[in-house]
């Protein structure tokens, strides 16, 4: 009678089980699937590389785009991101086609919907909500100013002269603006005015 030795895969987890879990009890990637479109030849889905993103900047090490494969190497990706997924499903090809979505869809839509959902899933008070403005000055030429009513119908950021916090008046600025759950647990919007 002969025992043959039992072949072991040692894969680690780490800190990314516990995001891992809590991504999966607000259902992002459910949420990110409806907001995205997948194509159904895609073998990953936009909801399970932004989660991958998501465990990739949680992960104490985060890896760029291009090393974004090589960071899953000897991780239990199968076992955070769902069955049959491998790490050389998580090349450049797919985070880029998911980024280009996010950009589609709107960044601002997103990040509210995320934090709504959570706030949902916990059952966190929206009964009051707390506002805070910062503003940061800027160095450099950043236009004359004359465009400033396009800039702010367009969604981007104006950069401009006003109120200085820093007693700079001198030097332009943008300010933003962070809205949270009024017991502190949520942010809810992200902006700038």
């Amino acid at each position: 009678m002969s025992f043959s030795e039992p072949q072991i895969k040692v894969q680690y987890i780490d800190n990314l089980g516990i995001v891992a879990g809590i991504i999966d009890e607000i259902s992002l990637v459910d949420l990110f699937n409806q907001l995205l479109e997948n194509h159904p030849q895609e073998i990953i889905s936009a909801g399970q590389v932004v989660k991958a993103m998501i465990l990739n900047s949680l992960g104490f090490i985060s890896a760029p785009l291009y090393l974004f494969e090589k960071f899953f190497s000897g991780i239990a990706t199968e076992h955070l991101l769902g069955e049959a997924i491998q790490p050389e499903h998580l090349n450049d090809e797919p985070l880029g086609r998911v980024v280009d979505k996010l950009y589609d869809a709107g960044l601002m839509e997103i990040f509210i919907r995320v934090p709504l959902s959570a706030a949902d899933r916990f059952g966190v008070k929206m009964d009051s909500f707390h506002l805070d403005s910062s503003s940061f000055h800027v160095h450099g030429d950043y236009g004359t100013g004359t465009d400033d009513e396009a800039s702010a119908q367009s969604g981007l950021i104006t950069i401009t002269y006003g109120y200085s916090e820093d007693h700079r008046p001198d030097l332009k600025q943008f300010i933003l603006d962070l809205m949270w759950s009024g017991n502190g647990d949520i942010p809810l919007y992200l902006g700038d005015c």
